[in-house]
C-alpha cells in the first residue's frame, strides 16, 4: 500500500513540473518574438475572441459566446463560426488551416463601402488557435450592444426574411381577432388577383383564405379560392400557433385536387360498367372484407344487398352463400373450409376458375383473379342457358348419329375441305374399316384408296373426288359398281349446305342390273 501511494505522489509530482516547464517554455518564445503573452480577454468592450484547440473550443469571451449563439449554422462552435466568417472572409477556412505556415492572419472585410467593416486577427499561441473579431468603427466605450452579434442577428433576420419572401406558397399571420396582420409576397398577389389589379391593397391585408376559427394548432383545412376567371384554386392550410394569434401555412394542391376528381370520375365510370355487367363481381381486400361489387352479384347469388354492404369477409360470404345453396353441396364442412382456403390462395395467384354445379340446376363459372396491393377478385358468370344449348346440342347431334346409325344405306359425309365429318355403322360394315379418328385416312383422297382397294377397277372415284372438291354448284349423281366378290354396289353423291357432301353407298340384290350413271334432281337438297 505504501509503495503505491509513493509510486502515485511521484507521477502527480512528474506532471506539476511538466506544465511548469511547458509554461516557461511558452513566455522565452513569447519574449523571444518581443511580446509577452497577452491575456485572453484584454478588452472585452471592442473584441470577440475565441481560442481553439484544432476545431475544439477551449474557451470564448461572452462576445463570442453570443456570436456563436446568433449564428446561423448548424454543428459545433468551429462550424458555426465558419459560417459566419464565410460571406465575409471567403476561404478563411484554407487560411486557417494553414496558420502554422502563416504564423499570423489579419483581415478586414467591409472596408470602404456601407457595410460596416469587421476585422479578423488569427494567431498560435502555444499550439492553440486564437481568434479575434473586431469592429474597427465601434465605439470603444459602447457596451451596451455587441456589434458583431447585432451583424449576426441582422443576417440572420435577412436571411429569414428572403426565406419567406421566395417561398412558393402563401404564409400570412393573424391576430386574435382573425385580421392578417402580415402576409408574404405569393399571399399579397393571391389577393390583387382575387380582388383585382385596380383594387388597393390595405392595411390590415384582405383575408381571402379563410380558416376556421376552430381549426387548432397543427390541424388542417382544405380551401377553395374562386378567382376572377371563375376557375377555383385549391390550397392545404396548415394551422401554426403564433402567441395570441396564428401563422398559417398553404399548400397549393390544384394538381392534387385535379388527380382526386380524376380518380372519382373513372371510379364513378367504373361503377356504372360494373353495374351494367350480367357478371356478379366482388373485390375483396387486403384484409379480405369486401371492398366492392355491383348489382349482378346479389342478382346471382341472391345475397341482400345490406349484407354486401356491411362489407363482410371472404368466409362470412362465402358461407352465406353455403346457406343459400349457391355452392357446390360439400360431402362435409370440414372440407368444405378447406377448399375454400383452397380458393382464396389459388385466387390470390390468379389460378382459380371452376365450374359449380349449384343443387337448383344453375351452372356457375366462378374465376379467382389478384388485383392491385393484395386484393382478390372473384368473377360470377351464369352459364346455366349455355350449359343448356350445350347440352340440348349434344343431344341433337347424338340424335342424328343414331338415326343415321339406324340406315341401312352406308353414309359418309365430307367437309367442304374434303375431310370426313361422320360416317354411320352401315360405313364400318361394309368397308370394314372405322375412319374416325384417323388422321391418314380421315379425308376423301385417302378413303378413295380404301375404296378402290375394295372393288373392281372404275373411274367412279375419281369422279367422287372431284365432286367433293369442287365448292360451285353441283347436281346429285347415282352411279354403279362392283365389289370384288362381284355384288353390286350403288353409289350416290349429293351436296350438302355448306359446301359439305354426302357419298352414300348400298348393296344391290346379286342378279340386279346397275344403273348407268345418272343425274338424280330427287336428291336435290335446298
Amino acid at each position: 500500500m505504501n509503495s503505491d501511494l509513493a509510486l502515485g505522489l511521484s507521477l502527480f509530482l512528474t506532471a506539476l513540473a511538466a506544465a511548469i516547464a511547458a509554461s516557461g517554455v511558452l513566455y522565452l518564445l513569447a519574449s523571444r518574438h518581443g511580446r509577452t503573452p497577452s491575456p485572453l480577454f484584454s478588452d472585452l468592450s471592442k473584441e470577440t475572441v475565441f481560442l481553439f484547440d484544432g476545431e475544439t473550443l477551449i474557451d470564448a469571451s461572452p462576445r463570442g459566446r453570443k456570436l456563436l449563439h446568433a449564428s446561423p449554422g448548424r454543428g459545433g462552435p468551429w462550424q458555426r463560426l465558419m459560417v459566419f466568417l464565410a460571406p465575409h472572409f471567403p476561404g478563411v477556412d484554407r487560411q486557417l488551416a494553414g496558420l502554422a505556415r502563416e504564423g499570423r492572419i489579419v483581415r478586414t472585410a467591409g472596408s470602404g463601402g456601407t457595410v460596416r467593416p469587421i476585422t479578423i486577427v488569427a494567431e498560435l499561441c502555444g499550439g492553440l488557435t486564437r481568434i479575434v473579431l473586431a469592429d474597427p468603427e465601434a465605439d470603444p466605450n459602447g457596451t451596451a450592444i455587441d456589434p458583431l452579434t447585432q451583424r449576426a442577428n441582422e443576417e440572420e433576420l435577412q436571411l429569414l426574411r428572403g426565406t419567406v419572401a421566395q417561398a412558393p406558397l402563401p404564409i400570412w399571420l393573424e391576430n386574435s381577432e382573425g385580421e392578417v396582420i402580415w402576409a408574404n409576397s405569393p399571399y399579397v398577389t393571391l389577393a390583387t388577383e382575387r380582388l383585382g389589379a385596380e383594387a388597393a391593397i390595405v392595411w390590415p391585408l384582405p383575408r381571402i383564405l379563410a380558416v376556421g376559427r376552430s381549426v387548432a394548432e397543427g390541424g388542417r383545412q382544405r380551401i377553395a379560392l374562386t378567382t376572377p376567371d371563375q376557375a377555383d384554386r385549391w390550397f392545404d392550410a396548415v394551422v401554426r400557433n403564433a402567441g395570441e394569434g396564428r401563422m398559417i401555412f398553404a399548400q397549393p394542391i390544384d394538381p392534387l385536387v385535379q388527380t382526386e376528381r380524376a380518380l372519382a370520375e373513372f371510379r364513378q365510370t367504373l361503377t356504372k360498367t360494373f353495374a351494367q355487367l350480367p357478371i356478379g363481381l366482388a373485390i375483396f381486400d387486403r384484409a379480405r372484407q369486401l371492398a366492392l361489387f355491383n348489382p349482378a352479384l346479389g342478382e346471382l347469388t341472391g345475397l341482400p344487398p345490406e349484407f354486401l354492404a356491411g362489407r363482410p369477409s371472404l368466409f362470412d360470404f362465402l358461407d352465406r352463400l353455403r346457406d343459400a345453396r349457391m355452392i357446390p353441396e360439400p360431402q362435409d364442412y370440414a372440407a368444405w373450409r378447406s377448399q375454400m382456403l383452397a380458393l382464396e390462395q389459388a385466387a390470390a395467384s390468379g389460378q382459380y376458375e371452376e365450374l359449380w354445379s349449384l343443387p337448383g340446376g344453375q351452372t356457375y363459372r366462378v374465376i379467382g383473379r389478384p388485383h392491385p396491393d393484395g386484393a382478390v377478385a372473384l368473377l360470377f358468370e351464369d352459364l346455366s342457358t349455355e350449359i343448356s344449348r350445350t347440352r340440348r346440342y349434344r343431344d341433337d347431334v347424338e340424335l342424328g348419329h343414331a338415326v343415321i346409325d339406324a340406315m341401312d344405306e352406308a353414309v359418309a359425309v365430307f367437309s367442304s375441305a374434303g375431310q370426313l365429318v361422320l360416317c354411320n355403322q352401315a360405313y364400318v360394315s361394309l368397308w370394314q374399316h372405322d375412319p374416325v379418328g384417323t388422321l391418314e385416312t380421315a379425308g376423301i383422297a385417302g378413303l378413295a384408296v380404301v375404296w378402290r382397294s375394295r372393288c373392281a377397277p372404275s373411274s367412279i372415284w375419281t369422279r367422287i373426288e372431284e365432286y367433293v372438291a369442287t365448292l360451285t354448284d353441283r347436281d346429285p349423281w347415282v352411279d354403279g359398281i362392283r365389289l370384288r366378290d362381284g355384288r353390286p354396289l350403288l353409289c350416290r353423291a349429293q351436296p350438302l349446305i355448306g359446301g359439305a357432301t354426302l357419298i352414300s353407298f348400298r348393296l344391290q340384290p346379286q342378279e340386279a342390273v346397275l344403273p348407268e350413271p345418272a343425274t338424280l334432281p330427287a336428291f336435290q337438297t335446298a
